[in-house]
């Protein structure tokens, strides 16, 4: 074990129609808790306060010493991690509402498959919040203290007991491993390189899953950047044929380095299909903050697998720039109309300097002198494959916006997988006029700028 306050760390510790509506009372298939501003209907149902957790081994190994097979075994009961009580003023009064959506494609056949349950959330660096206060202009500061956002994250998580979480930007990796662990849940954590505190985490119920490998990408490495990516086989512990190969990545935010977004992308789909193929060709199943918006090339090059970069600005291949809050708002206004003029003069003297330098070629497409960039994998979203409503979906089926803060609104994040897994529902987000009611996030309901994606998959009957 290495510690967490080092460049580069890598840790892991073993551990012992439906709707959510935030801020208001739990209901049916879940026993009401007095502490949470989150309440669910769901079809399963649990004790949040109080039930049991068995495991057949203890987690999965450490780095330093992997032992993914383990004949230890152990049950236990455990309580509830948050504070029974909480101050009434910290209360959220609200109510912020998220539909289930059931896939059409969730058959009889379907019904009796192994199914797991995966997170996606960027919780929102602590020091990241700090920093860009600028971003936060409209949020109160009490509901930008970590203390705070971490309850709320923390209670959303353990209300939605999902088998896996992946978490991006996590600063305060120890605060949430010693609340989840109380769960069930044991974890791995990846830093960032660089002088950076933050990275990626990943969060498994140790009773039903073990971690038979594991893999962590340094983008630094191939001149990509501080950024960071995960890859974890997981096999259910009570199916052991069933194996899927995780993946969480957070993909490097600056617009402008559309080289580096799409060489830290095609890096980690490469790295996951050589680890699913030496596993047997295993599902895939990759979560993250891809920062890139539906509409843009990097949405295509992980959708088609291939992407000729000379057709394209590198500036322009997140889509990031046409998402400020007053463009998606403002549409056919005479500031909308204003804007729009100011940025495309802008894009006409960036295109003055848009060429694509060789080693900006290299990044992207792994190759000195070839202008494709490509990847073996074949994805699909989950949230694209299963059919919302246009109040919380754009024209590829995406959600319209899964981030708000004062200078961005859409979506940037996705859980993709490959065949082998069929999705048999999503969490929906949330309508834009609701999200603008929030005037940012976080908010008083919800922990992070960033909204948590939620998919349950189960095994294709032939898979």
């Amino acid at each position: 074990m290495r510690c967490v306050n080092c460049v580069g760390c890598s840790w892991s510790r073993p551990t012992g129609a439906n709707r959510i509506s935030f801020g208001g009372h739990l209901s049916s298939g879940f026993n009401p808790c007095p502490l949470s501003p989150l309440s669910f209907r769901s079809s399963s149902s649990c004790d949040a306060n109080n039930f049991a957790v068995s495991c057949s081994s203890t987690s999965g190994p450490s780095d330093s010493n992997p032992e993914p097979y383990s004949n230890r075994s152990y049950s236990r009961r455990w309580h509830n991690p948050l504070p029974r009580r909480r101050h009434p003023d910290q209360m959220p009064s609200s109510r912020i509402v998220r539909d289930w959506i059931v896939s059409d494609t969730t058959t009889p056949v379907s019904q009796g498959s192994e199914r797991f349950t995966v997170v996606s959330y960027n919780i929102l660096g602590v020091r990241n919040a700090s920093h860009h206060i600028d971003l936060y202009s409209n949020v109160s500061f009490p509901y930008l203290k970590w203390g705070y956002r971490k309850r709320l994250i923390c209670e959303e998580l353990i209300r939605l007991n999902p088998d896996i979480i992946c978490m991006q930007e996590v600063d305060k990796y120890f605060d949430l491993f010693s609340m989840m662990e109380k769960a069930g849940y044991a974890g791995s954590y990846k830093r960032r390189t660089g002088d950076n505190i933050d990275g990626c985490a990943v969060f498994w119920k140790a009773d039903r899953f073990r971690v038979l490998e594991r893999e962590n990408i340094e983008f630094s490495q191939f001149g990509m950047g501080d950024n960071v990516a995960q890859l974890a086989v997981l096999e259910l512990r009570k199916s052991n044929s069933r194996k899927i190969l995780l993946g969480n990545i957070h993909v490097r935010y600056n617009p402008n380095k559309g080289d580096v977004k799409l060489g830290q992308i095609r890096s980690l789909c490469s790295k996951a299909h050589l680890l699913s193929k030496k596993w047997g060709d295993i599902p895939i199943v990759l979560g993250g903050d891809f920062n890139s918006t539906p509409q843009s090339p990097l949405y295509n090059f992980l959708a088609s697998s291939e992407l000729n970069i000379m057709e394209h600005d590198k500036r322009q291949l997140s889509g990031q720039k046409n998402c400020r809050p007053t463009q998606v708002l403002e549409t056919g206004s005479k500031t909308s109309n204003s804007i729009t003029f100011i940025s495309r003069l802008r894009s006409f003297f960036e295109d003055l300097n848009s060429s694509w330098t060789n080693e900006e070629i290299r990044v992207a497409t792994g190759q000195e002198n070839s202008y494709w960039a490509v990847h073996p994998l074949k994805l699909s979203s989950s949230y694209a494959s299963v059919k919302g409503s246009a109040n919380t979906r754009d024209s590829v089926g995406e959600p319209l916006a899964t981030s708000y803060h004062s200078k961005f609104l859409g979506t940037v994040d996705y859980l993709w997988y490959s065949d082998g897994l069929v999705p048999a529902r999503v969490l929906d987000t949330l309508p834009i006029d609701v999200l603008c009611k929030t005037r940012g996030l976080p908010c008083q309901e919800l922990g992070s700028d960033h909204l948590a994606l939620v998919s349950e998959f189960f095994f294709e009957p032939n898979g």
